[in-house]
């Protein structure tokens, strides 16, 4: 009989865009760092590759601002058109009394010095990681790489942009972090297990690479990989959630039921928290911000902004009129300034961008995906497609052989349903039998009978929806729009968890994401759910470490003993162990 698992020697890791959480499954918070990383350039300076906090592909363009002067007076109409709490109209403000003020202002020095300081590198060392990388003084000597964006591997073109650079960054990264903030040096992993929770839209092959790094690069003993969103239930408690995760780079929205994330219900936007501090950089910008040296470009600027977007930007009705805020400018080894600046509504439309993407002002852009057919692998020869050819020209053979007999059929779909039946079927039957993974043949059951083109009636157009950007409420109404049934339909619509740090921290999310929910549901919806509930803060947990705490909760399960994957397993057997062992339909 094997010996009970500890958590304590369970290492629950989750990689975000920016943030890297990583902690034993026993810990009550993980660790949180910037997912970044600078190494020393040894090359020439042309090959140093810098990539800068704020950018982003597709902004700048001539047809940015004018797409962006659109959205802003969608916005403003939206806002004026809901009142506060009280019912009464929003006040409006003279923009012309907060630019006065704003180009009044000056700086005021504050003697004391701040306890910041820069990154000392005068032991010449070959890399930093986190707020080292982030605090470098001077930062032209080192190639400074964010080796994930938009919750996908960060691959490009660049110095540092190949596979195979991006996982040794990431081996590094996490390696350094595991050493340094666990304890745990890389010859004490083979004691340890590491639970990796990936993104609800994934890329098989970067998934593969993922696993092998932990598996064969660090030398855990065995891994787990599952999705963030089924994590997410877990972390708060829930069995069934339409869930909205909003981070930095990213937005996803997907359905879960049960343990079992649905696989039509999946949709991804790649805009997120980040893409909000943006725009509220352009408002400043706007309304003449007082702090006129401000170079988003900067990584300490760019600190800066991403705090004032913290502090001063919600989504409470309530709060109108003119603001006076106070902020500081901090650098190491400098005097603290301390500004003052006027604004109206600016903290309450730059949050708003998240329902009209199109402020975001990225063009030329596909900023909506969903779940894609699987590719195949060759290192998986039993995958699905080569069981679908198999049957396939089995189905054909048989089609053949009764015409031949004089019988005439003719009946693609369904010999592809067929087909696609003995694979689900096949697949299943290479399965452990528990309950977790018997929830898995449910869901493979399930998508063999939603295989051809959807019967489900769509209130939304998918053409109309998915070729341009959807706002968080819309893709939230996509997802639900997508379930099997009315009746899991009414289950989502009771229970909208959001999670991450992009949105779910703003004031008044929850009420504002719930109103936007039901003016815009369908009639027949709104008189059969009682009630539209918004979850931004389960167990008054923080929403960042939601999913997190979701793969503490999946290492105590019981089921979950039987879905590990060894290294001796993997280095034997290779990938076909994640078609056989994760619990989610790979």
């Amino acid at each position: 009989m094997a010996e009970p698992l500890h958590q304590s020697s369970v290492i629950v890791i989750h990689p975000g865009s920016y943030w890297l959480r990583i902690g034993r499954a026993s810990d009550p918070y993980p660790v949180a760092i910037p997912q970044v990383i600078a190494r020393r350039n040894h090359g020439m300076e042309k090959d140093r590759f810098e990539e800068k906090l704020l950018h982003r592909n597709g902004i700048g363009h001539s047809g940015s601002c004018a797409h962006r002067e659109q959205a802003l007076k969608m916005v403003e109409q939206a806002i004026w058109s809901r009142k506060t709490s009280q019912g009464h109209r929003r006040e409006s403000v003279h923009t012309s009394e907060v630019h006065s003020f704003n180009d009044s202002v000056s700086h005021q020095s504050v003697d004391e010095f701040t306890d910041m300081s820069w990154t000392d590198t005068a032991n010449n060392a070959e890399y930093f990681i986190g707020d080292q990388a982030l605090y470098l003084e001077n930062s032209s000597d080192y190639n400074i790489q964010w080796p994930m964006k938009h919750g996908q591997l960060n691959l490009h073109n660049n110095v540092g942009g190949s596979i195979s650079a991006v996982i040794q960054d990431l081996c590094t990264l996490w390696g350094h972090v595991l050493d340094k903030s666990l304890g745990i040096p890389p010859g004490e992993l083979e004691k340890y297990r590491a639970i990796l929770l990936i993104p609800d839209i994934y890329h098989r092959p970067h998934i593969k690479e993922l696993v092998k790094l932990l598996l064969i690069d660090l030398r855990f003993e065995a891994a787990i990989v599952h999705q963030e969103s089924v994590c997410a239930t877990y972390g708060s408690g829930l069995c069934s959630a339409c869930v909205v995760d909003v981070g930095d780079q990213k937005t996803s929205v997907c359905c879960v039921e049960d343990g079992l994330s649905h696989r039509n219900t999946r949709v991804c936007m790649t805009y997120g928290g980040k893409d909000i501090t943006r725009t509220f950089t352009w408002l400043l910008e706007k309304a003449r911000f007082p702090y006129r040296e401000c170079k988003p470009e900067t990584t300490m600027d760019a600190l800066l902004l991403i705090e004032l977007k913290e502090t001063f930007c919600h989504l409470d009705q309530d709060f109108d009129g003119i603001q006076i805020l106070d902020f500081q400018v901090c650098y190491p080894n400098q005097p603290m300034l301390t500004y003052q600046m006027k604004l109206g509504d600016e903290t309450l439309q730059a949050p708003m961008a998240i329902f009209y993407p199109q402020l975001f002002g990225v063009v030329d852009e596909k900023m909506t995906f969903t779940q894609q057919r699987n590719q195949g692998d060759p290192e998986d020869i039993n995958d699905e497609l080569y069981l679908l050819q198999t049957q396939n020209q089995q189905q054909q053979q048989a089609t053949k052989l009764k015409t031949d007999n004089g019988v005439y059929m003719r009946d693609d779909q369904a010999g592809l349903q067929t087909g696609l039946d003995g694979l689900l079927l096949g697949s299943v039957t290479q399965r452990t039998s528990s309950p977790l993974i018997g929830q898995c043949q449910g869901e493979m059951l399930m998508q063999a009978e939603e295989a051809p083109p959807p019967i489900i009636s769509r209130r939304i157009s998918t053409s109309q929806t998915l070729d341009k950007p959807l706002g968080l409420d819309q893709a939230i109404l996509y997802s639900i729009d997508c379930c099997a049934s009315d009746e899991t339909k009414k289950k989502m619509y009771s229970c909208i968890l959001v999670v991450g740090g992009g949105v779910a921290l703003f004031q008044g999310a929850a009420e504002m994401l719930q109103q936007r929910i039901q003016t815009k549901m369908p009639p027949s919806f709104r008189r059969a759910v009682d009630r539209v509930e918004v979850i931004c803060k389960s167990k008054e947990q923080d929403p960042r470490v939601t999913c997190w705490k979701g793969g503490a909760v999946l290492s105590y399960l019981d089921t979950t003993q039987e879905l590990w994957i060894s290294r001796t397993e993997w280095e034997r057997e290779g990938l076909k162990l994640l078609r056989e062992r994760s619990p989610f339909v790979w």
